[in-house]
């Protein structure tokens, strides 16, 4: 169902890979309820994913641009403002990624060039999307920008390795520029911290199936599912949340205030009978 909330606003998604990505379905949420937008990923991921389907779908284009780079970041914000007609609305930063993961190096066994990277990407991307559009001038007032984050910046999980760190600086930022992004221009910056969700990046951390069956039985309402980010997501988009920002926003089915649950007690003592 459409409500109209993004009549008429502008944005900028990042990180859609294909039809499991959250910002794959932010991008068709968005669409829906009015809003127009251009469409980002760096160019590795473009040839590993199915965007341009998206960018059909919804009418989007699609550019091409590496969020670490300062130059392509500004050759994309600038060229958003000329595509779309205008200022920008509303921003996705939906991007992560752990080389260390990936190679199966642990957490106490890192190697720290790849941490760097991983870093580079995951957080301080975020800070170089934030500082081109401030330094250009290019979101409206009352604008919104959001960064997709997980509940490992604040607690243990041991196999999410590096990428708890990069979230937790991911938060950081949020609540840094969006101070100043706040006072100087009425624009509001956030983080959604998610369920654990399929998606194609999710899936590569190791214990992944059963992060999410904890997760699903500890939390009362259960996971939230990529389209439920997406719907979360349009929200803190639209006018409807104009005084909400430098805020971690949980978004997780109430896990993140849970102890325990009795379907996950009821588990462990079947185990032991």
């Amino acid at each position: 169902m459409s409500y109209g909330l993004l009549k008429g606003k502008r944005g900028i998604i990042f990180g859609a890979l294909d039809e499991n990505s959250i910002a794959w379905k932010t991008a068709e949420r968005v669409h829906e309820e009015g809003g127009s937008f251009v469409l980002t990923n760096a160019p590795i991921a473009m040839r590993m994913g199915t965007i341009n389907q998206l960018a059909d779908k919804t009418g989007a284009t699609v550019i091409p641009a590496d969020a670490t780079s300062l130059e392509d970041l500004e050759k994309l914000i600038s060229e958003s403002v000329e595509i779309l007609g205008g200022k920008i609305d509303f921003v996705l930063h939906s991007i992560g990624m752990s080389v260390n993961v990936r190679k199966g190096r642990a957490y106490t066994d890192q190697k720290y060039d790849w941490t760097a990277k991983g870093w580079d990407v995951s957080a301080g991307s975020f800070h170089k999307v934030m500082q081109v559009l401030y330094k250009q001038d290019a979101m409206n007032e009352w604008g919104s920008i959001v960064a997709l984050s997980y509940m490992a910046a604040q607690r243990v999980f041991p196999d999410y390795n590096d990428m708890a760190d990069n979230k937790a600086f991911l938060e950081s930022i949020a609540r840094s520029f969006g101070y100043f992004f706040g006072r100087d221009k009425k624009v509001r910056v956030n983080t959604i911290s998610q369920s654990p969700t399929p998606t194609t990046a999710g899936k590569g951390v190791k214990g992944f199936d059963g992060f999410i069956s904890y997760a699903e039985k500890m939390s009362p309402l259960g996971n939230a599912s990529a389209l439920d980010c997406a719907n979360y997501t349009v929200s803190l988009f639209s006018d409807l949340t104009r005084k909400v920002t430098l805020q971690n926003l949980f978004h997780d089915g109430g896990f993140s205030n849970m102890g325990v649950s009795d379907a996950v007690m009821q588990a462990f003592e079947e185990q032991e009978d």
